[in-house]
């Protein structure tokens, strides 16, 4: 997709739907060119989501080599944080200080992504200030993903049982997404529920949508 294109689809919709499909761009695997879109973006149009989708698409990429060791998804906990690019981190935060002027849906996301960003260590994360975010994205943008991610930031802040019970309350709107099945394994691995943690990470490798998801489901699943 060129910026023309993207150009002219602003002029036939609104703005928050431009900005939707440069993010569909990066989820779709053009990440390069996500970021090129909306780094443009930001150029003609310097407005607080511009800023919260350029920072969150470049915080994401400069953690992303940390993701995956030898193909194989690495769990954020167990990242190698020296693989993160601290340069490109910090260029970003900027970015998120000028979109939380807006405090759009984009500008909370790369608000989260920049508080993990931060954070030295796993163990050092400021999990208190990511679930007050979390609680400001799903109040004014309210969706399952974003409520999932909330459980995962509430367990951290309250116990896994806070967390399962939220991931419990999603499930009806979350039944098939293999994520919800995947903190649920978390939870009630937290809580010594080893048989029903097994059983959900089992769940979470049926829906996972790709091999290699699944094939690391399965891996925790096993005794």
């Amino acid at each position: 997709m060129t910026l023309a294109e993207v150009l002219a689809q602003a002029h036939r919709t609104e703005w928050a739907a431009v900005l939707a499909v440069i993010y569909l761009v990066y989820t779709a695997g053009s990440a390069d060119r996500a970021v090129e879109l909306a780094g443009l973006l930001a150029q003609l149009l310097p407005s607080p989501e511009v800023f919260g989708l350029l920072a969150l698409l470049r915080l994401n990429e400069a953690r992303a080599t940390a993701r995956t060791v030898d193909g194989k998804p690495v769990p954020l906990a167990l990242q190698d944080r020296s693989r993160w690019d601290r340069s490109a981190i910090e260029q970003a935060i900027p970015l998120v200080e000028r979109a939380l002027r807006g405090g759009g849906p984009y500008a909370l996301q790369a608000a989260i992504a920049a508080v993990h960003a931060e954070a030295s260590t796993y163990a050092a994360t400021d999990w208190a200030q990511i679930l007050a975010l979390y609680d400001e994205l799903v109040a004014i943008h309210p969706s399952p993903t974003a409520a999932l991610g909330r459980a995962v930031a509430l367990a951290e802040v309250h116990g896994p049982q806070a967390g399962l019970a939220e991931a419990d309350r999603l499930a009806s709107q979350l039944g098939n997404y293999y994520l919800l099945p995947a903190a649920r394994a978390e939870f009630l691995r937290a809580l010594g529920r080893m048989e029903e943690a097994t059983a959900a990470d089992r769940r979470a490798a049926d829906l996972a949508p790709t091999a290699v998801e699944a094939e690391f489901f399965r891996a925790r699943a096993a005794p």
